[in-house]
Order: C-alpha cells, then structure tokens, then sequence
C-alpha cells in the first residue's frame, strides 16, 4: 500500500514549500512532492501533497512540515490502494498543440496537418507526456528557435523523461547528434520504447539517438559526446542553479541552453546562475506560473 500527506493553503505558501524541498539537501528520496490548484475556479488555492510508499512517521511528517516558513497548515494522511499514481493521473490526458508539435497518448489519433511534427507518448513511470506547462513551453520555444535560423548539429537533452524533447530536436534538425540522460533508469526503457512507437532511430549516428543514465553532466558519454551547441534541461530549479557551470563548459562558443522546471518567480535565482556561467538570454516564455529561457553562451 502507498500513502498520502495533503496540505491546503494558498498559492505562495505552498510555492515556497516547494522551493524550501528543492533547496533541502538532505531531503528522502522516499517522499515524492508536488504542488497544484484545487481546482481551475479556484487559482489560488493550493495543495501540496506528498506520496510514500509507507505510513508517514512523525520524522516524515515533521519534515513536510519544516517546509513551510511560518506555521505549518494541517497534514491530513490518508491510505491509498496499490496503483501506479503517476500513470493514473496522466491518463485519459487530451492532446495538445505547442509549436509545430503535436502530442498525444495512444488513445488518441495522429494529427493530420503538413508541417507538425506528431508524436504519440504513453502515460508511463517517466516525466514529459507533453501537456505539463513545461514540456509545452519547451516545444514552442524549439520551434521559435528553429524560425529563427538556428543549426543545430550537436544536442543533449538533460533530464530527458520520455524523451519526447530530444525527439523534438531530431525532428527540426534530422541530422543532428542528439544525446538524452537522466537520472531515473527507469527512463532508458521508457525512451526505447517511445523511440519505437515514434521512428525515432537509437544510435550513436547522426539523426539517432543515445540514451544514457547519468546525474547531471558528470559522465563519460556525455563529455566524449560534447560540446554541445543546444542543450536541453526541463527539471528543477535547484538543480538548473547547480548544473549552469557545467551547462557553460558543455556548450560551444556561441551554444544554446533551454532551460526550463523553474517557476515564474525562481527564474531571476536561475539567470544569476547562468550569467555567472557566461550565459546570456535570448528570449523568454511564460506559460502559466512557469518560465521557459533560450539562453546562449558567449563567443570569446
């Protein structure tokens, strides 16, 4: 059996709660966090909720509770039955449109229309079925990129889920080098899989595709892989701050970063990071309360 803490409070209390759990260090890998509306009505209403795979001690519930900057709002815990709540809340998820992308479970059918990339991916154990604000925005933001002219030879794709941004990529440059990590390897048989379904080829040539688990840019397939003149990374904020050197020192003279995972009000934490590192933006999106950046490394 699996279980469930909730806390309700506005919007900015538990956007801070979320942003003190990427900041802490020592946090249990064991205790899975997200942060959403109640309900579309109401926007500013909020609730955190924590899954375990099991009953919250009082150490478990105390460090949900040091989340919160003042006085902590009330847990609730409740028991849940054995399902796969990751797959669960993606299914029956309508297609969306970002881009020139369309993306789409299995249950619903191809887009039809010249120009659009189409891709179909599962609800499955892997971030990045397409409809979060996030992986939406990314797509757009590559396809902004493309219209203005970029060639991109060489990509990375950083965090990659189920790989559905590295299969972006390959689609606006067919003849790139396109690497995808994680650090989930769960996600290497996710992205197989998704790479089948889709015709995207697995392979170390151009217009393949490499999958690899690795933390970060610390590994052996990525630095012989490298420099990069796109990198792609939509995961957290934390890690987007820890990770900007590296991404500076991975990238080519003149290189491209797409960054995104940060909210609104964590992108100025990021930028500070990434112009520490020689980055400079380009361009910037908001979609919802998230915030996608094109940002390029300077060339001398």
């Amino acid at each position: 059996m699996s279980w469930k803490v909730t806390a309700f409070a506005p919007r900015p209390v538990i956007e801070g709660a979320l942003v003190a759990h990427e900041d802490a260090w020592d946090w249990d890998p064991g205790i899975v966090l997200s942060g959403r509306e109640i309900a579309e009505d109401k926007p500013e209403d909020w609730q955190l909720e924590a899954w375990l795979d099991h009953k919250p001690t009082r150490a478990d519930k105390a460090a949900i509770a040091a989340l919160f900057e003042s006085d902590a709002p009330k847990l609730s815990v409740e028991e849940l039955p054995e399902t796969d709540w990751l797959v669960a809340s993606q299914e029956g998820l309508e297609p969306i449109r970002a881009g020139r992308f369309h993306v789409h479970t299995p249950d619903h059918p191809a887009a039809q229309e010249a120009g659009v990339f189409d891709f179909a991916i599962p609800a499955s154990q892997a971030f990045g079925t397409g409809q979060h604000a996030t992986t939406a925005g990314c797509l757009a933001m590559l396809t902004h990129m493309k219209a203005q002219g970029l060639v991109i030879r060489n990509c990375a794709d950083i965090g990659t889920g189920t790989g559905l941004l590295a299969f972006a990529a390959l689609s606006l440059w067919p003849r790139t080098l396109a690497t995808a990590s994680d650090i989930d390897a769960v996600c290497v048989g996710v992205v197989e899989d998704n790479a089948a379904a889709n015709g995207v080829t697995m392979g170390a040539g151009r217009g393949q595709l490499v999958m690899t688990v690795a933390d970060g840019m610390a590994h052996p397939v990525l630095e012989a892989r490298g420099p990069y003149d796109l990198i792609l990374a939509n995961i957290l904020a934390g890690p987007l701050v820890s990770l900007a050197p590296d991404f500076g020192k991975s990238l080519v003279p003149g290189g491209h970063l797409l960054l995104a995972g940060l909210l609104e009000t964590q992108e100025a934490a990021v930028r500070a990071a990434c112009r520490r590192a020689g980055l400079r933006l380009a361009a910037r999106l908001v979609n919802g309360d998230w915030s996608i950046l094109w940002l390029r490394k300077r060339r001398g």
